[in-house]
């Protein structure tokens, strides 16, 4: 089975590359129709400084293009999610032109057209001739290998695909092609670029639809193959199960079906079993339903359209893996984050187990020869991590959280897959250290999922153990020789900030924000968060009252002059710099969590507490308050973790706490009676 070394030549973790140019001043996106202003629109929302020229033959595309542009940003204000300020930035220097010649200075052109191969190199060929030796160029195309496309340029070498999901402005995703032509150092530049600028980039290797393109364009063609024996809507409510919209739903939104038989039409090249539904020829739109919508379908039926659902969905992803299209981390991340997948394929068959998966293979295999099955044993296609990255750096394990979707927020998989990563290696004498980051610009970890708890809510003894479960590697941590030292690329919340609080030394970024929300649930840091930052940095007590009891947000540069954090840094290579020194300075030095009782000034809690705006709960604050007295008051660390997770299963039993989390998952704000 293929390693990803093949297609991760230089880092898993693409802010770890350091580029070999900046940010570009000006770039150009040719094509101004479906995709091309929403790729616009992210790329002056990531850089509202840079100058973007969009072009299209024809003015009344850019008048369009235009007017979403401007709804864009307008519909941002309105929903505060954008400031004013930053809209007009946004809105501000867009050349909306027929004349490529106005793009000579750009640094980046990105080509959006229609998915025809002499159109496409009919644009590369006028694009070459105006812009400079150093300007990359790349293509949005969804299938077609870059070869095909670039095979007429002077200088491919500057060249890749840069495949965007709809709506493209919003979409973590962006496949960045590699390909024989072109440079590794391109390559690494687009995979920067991309993560820089708030994406997810994937890297995957020059084949007909490249990686999510084939999940997606045979979902949809095998759908309509099983319109023989069910309807559309019957169809997408089966498929409900493994997705939040069903195929015919999202065919319909994107008026998909010219690009099905388009995309399946070039992979039959691989087979004629990709032959596209001829039906997919003769209907405008479907009639389904809207997500969630009730829908009859029998037993039966409903049994034989999942079969052949997954059977292609399963077929798809062994070929993408045995051929080392993409790797196994990306397809079942990738699936997830950009064609709405709940859960990933990998974890699909993990759930419904070998024999099971067994079964739908040779079901499948049957009813529509020809397609890939399995060319390894199943187990072999589970051995991977989902959820983190690792990467090897001058004898550190660097190791990445990768949930860019939640900003990489914690659940029990992740944090096993953390612990997996320091077990594995803790005795190995060729690593010298661990790093731990987030991935992306914004979040170290927004937290940790609320996951069972819900269930334990008024339970104390199970809400303690429930945080006890949920410290290993925190404990696992306290216990290390060697360092493991926090690198906080962005914001560290809840369980995120307890998981860097219990690592042996902690930098960040000068924007980094360290807060402890749980409070404004009803609830506490239960996993050290009460207990550890008074017995570490024990000169910020009153800091952490105001975190722990008020959840009022610590800035990295107040929690550097406590000495919380060691170091700060304006960029990421600085940060990884600073996080490398870390771990040089603390080889053979690392120092436990010291025991002892910790003095702390007197936690003054108001008669209505707040939190900003919010008004909190006086009994869970109460409830904080006496946890954190309880805790320092103790010799020991064990002793004071201990009052720390009954301090969390006591808070679970209050009408606080039943008010917080259901107002969560409600996504309302909280109304505490007491």
């Amino acid at each position: 089975m293929p390693n990803e070394k093949n297609l991760y030549r230089s880092a898993v973790n693409p802010l770890l590359l350091t580029p070999d140019r900046p940010l570009p001043d000006e770039v150009a996106v040719i094509g101004a129709g479906t995709i091309g202003p929403d790729i616009g629109y992210y790329l002056k929302s990531a850089m509202p400084d840079c100058r973007l020229f969009l072009v299209d033959v024809m003015e009344e595309p850019l008048k369009r293009a235009e007017h979403r542009i401007n709804a864009y940003t307008q519909k941002a204000i309105d929903r505060k999610k954008m400031k004013p300020e930053k809209a007009a930035a946004v809105r501000d220097n867009i050349v909306y032109t027929t004349d490529y010649d106005q793009i000579k200075n750009c640094e980046l052109v990105i080509e959006a057209a229609t998915e025809d191969i002499p159109l496409k190199q009919k644009i590369f060929a006028m694009v070459e001739k105006i812009v400079s030796r150093d300007t990359i160029i790349t293509s949005n195309t969804s299938s077609i290998p870059a070869d095909r496309i670039f095979s007429k340029m002077k200088l491919p070498e500057r060249t890749s695909i840069t495949h965007f999901f709809a709506p493209a402005w919003r979409s973590l995703p962006v496949e960045v092609i590699s390909w024989d032509g072109g440079s590794q150092e391109v390559l690494d530049y687009l995979f920067w670029f991309f993560a820089r600028t708030g994406k997810a980039p994937i890297i995957t290797a020059n084949a007909i639809c490249f990686v999510l393109d084939r999940i997606f364009d045979n979902w949809c063609n095998e759908s309509a193959y099983l319109l023989k024996s069910a309807t559309a809507s019957q169809i997408d409510k089966v498929a409900e199960e493994f997705v939040f919209a069903g195929p015919f739903f999202v065919l319909n939104l994107a008026n998909g079906n010219p690009i099905i038989i388009e995309t399946n039409t070039l992979q039959m090249e691989e087979g004629a079993h990709y032959k596209p539904a001829s039906i997919l020829g003769s209907v405008d739109r479907w009639l389904t339903h809207r997500p969630g919508s009730q829908v009859a379908v029998s037993e039966d039926l409903k049994q034989t359209i999942r079969d052949r659902l997954l059977g292609i969905l399963f077929s798809q992803s062994f070929d993408i893996i045995d051929r080392g299209i993409g790797t196994r981390e990306d397809l079942n991340f990738g699936c997830q984050v950009a064609l709405g997948f709940k859960k990933g394929p990998l974890d699909l068959m993990r759930e419904l187990g070998q024999e099971e998966v067994h079964r739908i293979i040779q079901k499948f295999e049957r009813e529509r020869p020809g397609f890939p099955g399995p060319q390894h044993v199943l187990a072999s296609y589970q051995e991977f991590k989902r959820f983190v990255l690792v990467d090897d750096m001058e004898g550190v394990k660097l190791v990445t959280i990768r949930r860019p979707q939640a900003m990489n927020a914690l659940n029990d998989e992740v944090t096993d897959e953390i612990l997996d990563v320091l077990t594995r290696y803790e005795n190995d004498p060729a690593v010298k250290g661990f790093i731990i980051t987030g991935y992306g610009t914004a979040a170290f970890s927004a937290g940790a999922d609320i996951g069972k708890f819900p269930t334990m809510l008024g339970d104390s003894e199970a809400s303690a153990q429930y945080a006890r479960d949920c410290a290993k590697v925190q404990v696992f941590m306290d216990q290390m020789q060697k360092p493991v030292v926090a690198a906080l690329n962005g914001l560290a919340m809840g369980g995120g900030l307890e998981v860097a609080i219990r690592c042996h030394s902690i930098v960040a970024m000068q924007h980094a924000t360290l807060q402890f929300p749980e409070i404004t649930l009803g609830i506490l840091p239960g996993i050290g968060g009460c207990v550890v930052p008074y017995r570490k940095w024990p000169r910020g007590a009153a800091l952490y009252h105001d975190m722990i009891c008020f959840a009022k947000p610590l800035k990295a540069t107040e929690a550097a002059e406590i000495g919380m954090v060691a170091g700060l840094a304006d960029n990421h290579p600085d940060l990884i710099r600073a996080a490398f020194g870390e771990i040089d300075r603390l080889q053979g030095k690392v120092a436990g969590i010291p025991d002892g009782k910790v003095d702390i000034p007197e936690i003054s809690i108001p008669e209505a507490p707040i939190a900003g705006k919010q008004p909190l709960s006086k009994e869970a604050v109460v409830i904080t308050a006496r946890t954190i007295q309880k805790s320092v008051a103790t010799e020991n660390l064990a002793e004071a973790l201990e009052v720390g997770y009954r301090g969390f299963g006591e808070i679970a039993c209050t009408d606080a706490a039943q008010e917080g989390i259901s107002a969560f998952l409600e996504r309302r704000k909280p109304e505490f009676k007491k």
